[in-house]
């Protein structure tokens, strides 16, 4: 007769390992969570995925996305008159 065999409890998935929200995001920029909302409405910043009301973005493209801002020579914005 066979012993039925222990249940192993299995680890829980962490599903969002790769990815941070956006507020985690704002604090390791040092910029607000609002900024980052204003950038992904205008399609500047770094790609983000949206699950229900929540944006997470994935640590990979956001350093890619920090890499291809970079600049050789950053130039200034001038602002008000010349």
């Amino acid at each position: 007769m066979k012993q039925p065999q222990p249940e192993v409890p299995q680890e829980p998935l962490n599903l969002l390992a790769d990815w941070i929200s956006r507020e985690q995001l704002a604090d390791e920029l040092g910029i607000t969570s609002d900024t980052l909302a204003r950038w992904e409405a205008r399609r500047q910043g770094p790609p983000c995925t949206r699950i229900g009301r929540k944006s997470f973005y994935r640590r990979a493209a956001v350093q890619d996305w920090i890499r291809a801002q970079e600049q050789v020579h950053p130039v200034r914005k001038s602002r008000g008159r010349s």
